[in-house]
């Protein structure tokens, strides 16, 4: 008998929770074959997700938690969760039901037939989300396939379902800063990608700001690219050839035609200029230096406060 273990990262989703568990257990009735265990991630919840997950606990003994000592982020709640995870197949999913979980049957079936090491969703539209949120998550994703060597697919959620050597491969990358999106990709893997429409929330409110899905993005970026290194040195070499030509353009226009040296306000906007140019650089290397002292202090993931 196979064993399932189903991860859900929650942080202030008692609103949810109750509608999550019912649609998991009506899916562990469909898979009577199947062993189920689900694993709960309370992320320094401030509600009632704490106690309700304990009621949970108390009534099936195949819910178990771990409760963070606070906000650690939906990262580590991840890396938490699979940790945690003892099943032969592992699935990460949202408590808010943007994630169906009926889908899991159907990708459980696809692992057990087919050459797959891991069944992946993606959304097929951005409904129901602000435009503008769309547009830069679309750019992100162009951006960051055209920069770095791992995909990341558009549209691709946390949702999946993953065999064990695929997940204790994950779990060997122990580093700090964590994009698990990348890191999905990164570990390589037959992975099959299966596309739904986009649901609204069955309750409760996105976690996810405009800032801290930018702030994300960054950490994606920085985590599985150093071509922005690149660029800031292209910037460098760049700006001393303009500066050389000029150089060359003001001491001709001097000796041949005896132009003056004037020309406040475009000095000064010249000054502007490189200035801040010099700041994007001084940018890029600073969060590439700031990503690396963390990894060099070699602080815990999270810290479990209490489980069972």
């Amino acid at each position: 008998m196979d064993k399932i273990s189903l991860i859900v990262p929650c942080y202030n989703e008692e609103q949810a929770l109750p509608f999550l568990y019912k649609e998991i257990v009506k899916l562990a009735e469909e898979m009577p074959e199947q062993e189920f265990e689900f694993i709960f991630i309370n992320d320094g919840s401030k509600d009632r997700t704490l106690p309700l997950l304990k009621e949970l606990q108390q009534s099936d003994d195949r819910v178990h938690y771990v409760s963070f000592s606070r906000n650690f982020g939906k990262e580590a709640g991840i890396y938490a969760g699979l940790r945690e995870a003892t099943g032969d197949y592992i699935s990460l999913i949202d408590a808010d039901l943007q994630d169906p979980p009926s889908l899991i049957k159907g990708m459980y079936e696809t692992l057990k037939t087919e050459d797959y090491d891991c069944v992946a969703t993606r959304r097929l539209d951005r409904k129901g989300e602000p435009p503008v949120r769309s547009f830069f998550a679309k750019q992100f994703y162009k951006l960051i396939n055209s920069i770095s060597d791992t995909e990341v697919v558009d549209g691709a959620r946390d949702f999946r379902l993953m065999t064990r050597q695929m997940v204790d491969s994950i779990l060997d990358m122990g580093e700090y800063n964590r994009f698990s999106k990348g890191i999905f990709g990164w570990v390589g893997f037959k992975t099959k990608w299966v596309a739904f429409e986009n649901v609204e929330r069955v309750a409760g409110e996105t976690k996810w700001s405009f800032i801290g899905l930018f702030l994300y993005s960054l950490e994606g970026i920085i985590a599985f690219s150093t071509r922005p290194l690149l660029i800031a040195s292209l910037f460098g070499i760049l700006f001393c050839l303009i500066a050389f030509f000029m150089i060359c353009v003001i001491i001709a226009k001097t000796l041949i035609w005896g132009d003056p040296v004037a020309g406040y306000p475009s000095l000064i906007c010249a000054i502007f200029f490189m200035g801040g140019i010099q700041l994007f650089c001084l940018g890029i290397l600073g969060q590439y230096l700031s990503k690396t002292y963390l990894e060099t202090k070699k602080r815990p993931i999270y810290i479990v406060r209490e489980k069972a």
